[in-house]
């Protein structure tokens, strides 16, 4: 008795089926509209961007601008330069950027590596938290704990206190959605050679994430720059550089701005919109470095 096998004839693949012209019109339809809502987001923009580079690039321009502060300079008198709100302006973000991305860090490998349970769920919690709370909540939090409840004066350093609230939940959620993106199959191969967890995200998670989360931290430093709610709360405007971070007022780029809103006279308002000016091109070089930073690390890698 002989049996006959038989087998399946191969499926064969469904004939493309063109495009009907509907769909098409649909797909143009939906494209346009999409440009055209971005064209008219870039409309305020642009027209921001326009009327700060007229009205300020007349004081960026001076031969004093970036080196004098305003000490000696009189409210209607045109002159100085925004040297000691640029130093505050930077001091203020750097060491508020001390304190937050090494937390911000820590925190975001533990909810990825090692985070199950009821404290994984409380930290992301008090994240989103955090990531919702307006600045002037953060700057009156500061200013009832540091200065109305322990006694320490308003200071450059307590504007840094407010900020990092600001900043911890952006260098958390940046780092964590970094720290994702490194596949499992790097840390299954350290472990199968024997490498200890903590030498697998220290040798092979963080490098390999170093990138983005350098983009983030830059991209978290440039939002907190252009806050103003923290430094008229915490601390005073002063006409010339202050080098003591803990005590004494401090100008920064933000308060100088108010500060001179309150200046009717022509020169006031010309150094408003050069400071505005100023902020926006220091935040711009901050982008512009995150940007640089991802790539030339990513073609290092």
């Amino acid at each position: 008795m002989t049996t006959t096998t038989t087998f399946d004839e191969p499926v064969k693949a469904p004939a493309f089926r063109r495009v009907s012209t509907g769909r098409k019109m649909r797909n143009n339809l939906a494209t346009g509209v999409m440009w055209l809502c971005f064209a008219i987001a870039l409309v305020p923009l642009g027209w921001v961007l326009y009327l700060v580079v007229e009205k300020g690039f007349s004081a960026i321009t001076s031969s004093t601008w970036w080196t004098n502060s305003q000490k000696g300079i009189l409210p209607d008198v045109v002159g100085g330069g925004v040297y000691h709100a640029i130093y505050g302006t930077v001091v203020q973000s750097a060491v508020a950027a001390l304190i937050a991305v090494p937390l911000g860090i820590m925190a975001a490998i533990y909810l990825v590596e090692y985070g199950r349970g009821r404290l994984a769920k409380t930290t992301t919690f008090m994240v989103d938290i955090l990531a919702g709370v307006p600045s002037i909540v953060a700057s009156l939090f500061v200013f009832a704990l540091w200065i109305a409840t322990f006694g320490f004066p308003q200071s450059a350093f307590a504007v840094s206190l407010a900020l990092v609230l600001l900043m911890l939940p952006v260098v958390v959620r940046s780092t964590e959605e970094m720290l994702k993106l490194v596949p499992d199959e790097l840390r299954e191969a350290s472990y199968a050679l024997g490498i200890s967890k903590w030498k697998t995200i220290l040798r092979i998670v963080v490098p390999t994430a170093l990138p983005g989360m350098i983009s983030g931290m830059l991209l978290a430093v440039a939002r907190v720059m252009g806050e103003t709610a923290p430094v008229l709360v915490l601390v005073g405007y002063s006409k010339s550089i202050n080098f003591d971070v803990f005590d004494g007022n401090m100008a920064s780029l933000p308060l100088m701005i108010y500060q001179e809103l309150t200046n009717p006279e022509p020169a006031g308002q010309l150094r408003v919109w050069g400071a505005a000016l100023t902020l926006i091109l220091l935040i711009a070089l901050l982008y512009i470095g995150a940007a640089v930073a991802n790539k030339l690390l990513t073609r290092k890698r």
